[in-house]
């Protein structure tokens, strides 16, 4: 592989437009860049996650294999962007999914059973997977107008981002859990 950012300020986006990976260019303002943004803006939040995790207080263990999930999922995110800078092409595997799927359900057996709303709070661990889930959503959102538009986004990049929320929200609960934390439920007479 050639050297494919050699040159950062080419000026070509002067003119408010921006090359996607097939050589089109579209307005910076385009839904198929403000859903590469937001995939972006989830990925850059994710790596603060994984930078808070190795400063926490959970056992050495655990933060690796935090580590190693986050890692993959950043890199599944990596690859959706992607598929959304170059249409109709395909990088995600329906192996994430799998995995997504599995760690939930393996997080899910050590967490107390909900039986109240819980208040996107808690440890800096916690409430970075809490707002890593609400961009997340809005990431689905912004891959969802897209694919109205234009029909050619993949279902395994609308699958993975809806299981991504969820696997952040029972993460954020883990998270809170391993610090030694309690939830915060939200109070309906306040």
């Amino acid at each position: 592989m050639g050297h494919r950012l050699s040159k950062i300020a080419t000026r070509t986006g002067d003119d408010g437009t921006t090359g996607l990976g097939d050589g089109t260019r579209v307005e910076k303002d385009d839904l198929r860049i403000q859903a590469l943004g937001d995939v972006d803006e989830l990925n850059s939040i994710l790596g603060v996650l994984r930078a808070q995790i190795v400063n926490s207080g959970i056992d050495a263990d655990e933060k690796q294999r935090w580590d190693k999930s986050l890692s993959l999922i950043q890199h599944w995110l990596f690859d959706l962007g992607g598929e959304v800078c170059i249409p109709n092409f395909n990088l995600l595997q329906e192996s994430a999914l799998i995995f997504l799927e599995s760690d939930i359900d393996a997080m899910n057996k050590y967490l107390p059973m909900l039986k109240e709303f819980i208040l996107p709070a808690g440890s800096l661990s916690c409430s970075y997977a809490h707002q890593a889930r609400s961009v997340c959503r809005r990431a689905e959102r912004s891959l969802i107008s897209l694919q109205k538009r234009d029909q050619n986004i993949q279902k395994t990049a609308l699958l993975l981002l809806n299981r991504l929320s969820d696997w952040l929200f029972v993460a954020s609960r883990s998270l809170q859990l391993a610090e030694h934390g309690k939830e915060i439920y939200w109070q309906k007479q306040k």
